[in-house]
């Protein structure tokens, strides 16, 4: 049965960019093999579930062949299956929502069309007209 290093699986099956991120990731202990952390060198086969975190969700891959060398994109559903669940999915979408909300330090200031966003999401609690109505008589 053909095993594979599992950081040059996820870099040929372009789920990290590059194998040195792959292995860093591996060293972070953000991917778990069949429920348990792993390192760089593990060796996967086929049947294998891989699940990788990249905040905020969890990716969830069944290794469906074992291969070392990159491929292309086309050819990646032969060679792995995406398990991720569906709330994972809506996990992700909810932080693209409020994404706009937690600028990241050192940004710089909101852009027009971010601001615009910011205030149609904090849509301010009405405030009660007052209408003052004086009769001043001299």
């Amino acid at each position: 049965m053909p095993e594979a290093r599992i950081d040059k699986w996820m870099w040929a099956v372009r789920i990290f960019k590059t194998r040195t991120i792959a292995a860093e990731a591996c060293k972070k202990g953000r991917v778990t093999l069949n429920h348990s952390q792993v390192k760089a060198a593990r060796m996967i086969k086929p049947g294998d579930v891989i699940q990788v975190r990249k905040p905020p969700i969890t990716y969830s891959f069944k290794v469906l062949q074992a291969i070392e060398k990159r491929i292309g994109a086309k050819l990646v559903p032969e060679v792995m299956e995406n398990v991720t669940t569906p709330d994972q999915y809506e996990l992700l979408e909810m932080s693209k929502i409020s994404g706009f909300i937690d600028r990241a330090r050192g940004t710089g200031r909101p852009t027009k069309k971010e601001r615009r966003n910011l205030d149609d999401f904090f849509v301010p609690e009405e405030e009660d007209d007052f209408d003052f109505d004086f009769d001043f008589k001299d």
